[in-house]
């Protein structure tokens, strides 16, 4: 009966934490998707040109580069809690300063701020869980982070649907006018604030959780180590063996230069981390996303606030197939998750800019996005993170998985940042009637699948300290 008793508690201690450090994962989507639904009318606020709304949307990407490769400092000499607490800082001061901005210059600082806190937060959050986490379901608790993001998207489409006026289907056109023009005055400011809210619990809640017990052996603080791991493990012949692999991992890979990240097994694991990566982002899902509300407008024939209604399809749809993700990522595995995911993925964008070239756009263009981004959520979406998270060993992972996110926020800004001049360009418009953003992403996916198919190692089941074998192998 203790027995029970006490891995119930171990398991509702580790959810409490999982779900904390998560919460800079839902922050991570709120940002993504407050300037998804914000932009359509800031951009006409400033009477932004497509160069300038580009850069207004990625600048906070820059940020994230920035603050994902000074995270792998932070997290390995402040630890990863500190980064954490760091980042919410950086969300609230970003969320206040975004909607009190005056000019592009201003927006951009903000946003960028705001991007710091993001970039530390999608290194540390995912890092401290798996560190946390027992390996029979550490791919779970990592892909609670992923399910963080999609739930931050659904609820910021729903805080932006509404604060820009709800369903109009039935209101007047001079009803409709006002809405927009108070959405482009005062709305879009209102979406960029209502980031204050998760971005204060999240600051406070992180004080209640504990320091990874990886980093702290890491600093040579074994007794606190010792106390962590008993309140995280089920008895103490469980601690005492977590605790000696990690000695024993520690005593095998010393402290490391920088030159062990990129020696033989460990580079290569970087190389997959790095590729990872950018795939996550040149498959196109952050320009769906950053600019779905646009694609709905244009592409799709929808009016602005009618655009907004059609988001909220795609933050349904990803939070409904992160759950698909998050129960069979440590039965079936992260390869076949990955692929089947990115021939889903091919599909709808294949679809979707078929409809967009022959110009025969409508419920089907909208069922290929949806497919997209189910195919997506249930896939590419929560398996990289756990990959990231749990690759590299105990003595490079700050480093190395710097490395790595910074290399998905940098290409996660050119996207995003080059896609609204794609989609204006004289190529696109005339030679593919605006499909060719979704033809190119579309053959990413197939060069991913391949990738990962013939390259990547299976992970699941393994602990932190069984991957350094793998490597070494």
């Amino acid at each position: 009966m203790n027995r029970v008793a006490g891995n119930s508690n171990e398991r509702l201690t580790i959810l409490r934490i999982t779900i904390i450090a998560a919460l800079g994962g839902l922050l991570f989507g709120y940002d993504t998707g407050v300037i998804a639904g914000s932009q359509l009318y800031f951009t006409e606020y400033f009477n932004f040109t497509p160069a300038e709304q580009g850069w207004a949307v990625s600048s906070a990407l820059y940020g994230c580069l920035a603050g994902a490769l000074v995270g792998g400092y932070l997290t390995k000499h402040f630890s990863r809690k500190y980064t954490l607490i760091l980042a919410a800082v950086l969300f609230t001061v970003s969320a206040w300063g975004s909607g009190i901005a005056e000019s592009l210059s201003q927006l951009v600082i903000y946003r960028i701020i705001g991007g710091l806190g993001v970039g530390m937060a999608s290194l540390a959050a995912p890092m401290y869980i798996a560190e946390i986490a027992p390996p029979k379901d550490r791919g779970r608790m990592v892909s609670y982070y992923q399910l963080a993001i999609v739930v931050g998207f659904f609820v910021v489409f729903l805080a932006t649907y509404f604060i820009g006026g709800g369903d109009t289907h039935g209101v007047g056109p001079e009803v409709i006018e006002e809405i927009h023009e108070h959405n482009v005055n005062q709305g879009w400011r209102m979406m960029l604030w209502s980031e204050l809210l998760p971005a204060g619990a999240f600051l406070l809640l992180l004080f209640s959780v504990p320091h990874s017990p990886r980093w702290l052996m890491l600093k040579g603080r074994i007794e606190e180590a010792k106390s962590v791991l008993a309140r995280i493990t089920s008895n103490e012949q469980e601690a005492a063996a977590e605790l000696s692999d990690i000695q024993q991992s520690l005593a095998n890979n010393p402290s490391p230069k920088m030159a062990h990240v990129f020696a033989k097994g460990i580079g290569f694991a970087l190389f997959l981390g790095v590729m990872l990566s950018i795939f996550q982002q040149i498959t196109g899902i952050n320009a769906i996303l950053y600019y779905g509300a646009e694609i709905f407008s244009n592409a799709l024939g929808y009016g602005p606030e009618d655009a907004l209604k059609q988001q909220l399809w795609l933050a349904s749809v990803n939070l409904i197939f992160t759950f698909i993700a998050i129960y069979t990522v440590d039965s079936l595995g992260r390869k076949p998750l990955f692929i089947a995911g990115t021939i889903g993925m091919f599909l709808g964008l294949s679809i979707l800019g078929l409809t967009i070239y022959t110009q025969q756009m409508g419920v089907i263009s909208l069922l290929a996005i949806l497919l997209f981004i189910g195919s997506f959520a249930m896939s590419m979406g929560p398996v990289v993170w756990v990959m990231l998270s749990e690759m590299f060993p105990n003595n490079v992972r700050s480093v190395a998985m710097s490395i790595a996110v910074a290399a998905q926020w940098l290409f996660n800004a050119l996207v995003a940042n080059s896609f609204p001049v794609i989609n204006e360009s004289t190529l696109n418009q005339d030679g593919f009637n605006g499909a060719l953003p979704y033809f190119i992403f579309a053959f990413f996916c197939v060069i991913a699948m391949l990738f990962v198919w013939k390259l990547v190692p299976e992970t699941k089941g393994k602990t932190l300290e069984e991957m350094e074998n793998l490597w070494r192998g």
